[in-house]
């Protein structure tokens, strides 16, 4: 819905953002996850996002996403690398995770777009894939309008050790 749009932009993750991590930890935030992360697992997520801006190699960046008009923290975004799932070779992949009070104004959609061309603009692969679970139809909407192609479903474990399926999306960065 047009009328409820959120202009965001997105800032590289910085120590001063455990607090926003442990707000997207919550379990209705992580119930396509395998449900929430365990404090040291939490603190060691942090400690590798906070190592990707400060390593600025292209190999990845996390973001957070804030409202433009209020500063106010509405989520997390990022890309790193990985091998793809069905074709084997280097991508970036792409995830995202909304507050609840922002969820349904457009936030991830925008965000989507923007570290899209962060990634384009990184350079080392030409692909950015996305994994979202199935039951997840708000990331595979987000997925359909930020203009990736749908390369069907996988068989993946997410955390290791649950078997999920996801569908798998590919971007093409050159285009």
């Amino acid at each position: 819905m047009e009328s409820r749009a959120t202009a965001v932009l997105i800032e590289p993750w910085s120590e001063g953002d455990l607090g926003l991590l442990r707000a997207t930890n919550a379990p209705e935030m992580m119930g396509h996850l395998g449900g929430p992360e365990t404090e040291e697992k939490l603190l060691d997520r942090h400690r590798r996002y906070v190592a990707m801006s400060a390593a600025d190699t292209g190999a990845g960046q996390m973001y957070r996403i804030v409202v433009a008009a209020t500063g106010e923290a509405a989520g997390t975004i990022g890309f790193w690398e990985q091998i793809s799932t069905s074709e084997g070779l280097p991508v970036y992949e792409t995830g995202w995770a909304v507050l609840a009070e922002f969820q349904g104004r457009g936030v991830a959609s925008r965000a989507t777009a923007l570290v899209t061309e962060a990634a384009r603009t990184a350079g080392r692969h030409r692909y950015l894939f996305a994994y979202p679970k199935l039951s997840n139809a708000a990331s595979n909407a987000v997925c359909r309008k930020a203009g990736f192609e749908l390369l069907g479903q996988v068989a993946m474990e997410y955390p290791p050790g649950h078997p999920i399926t996801s569908n798998e999306w590919r971007l093409d960065l050159r285009q």
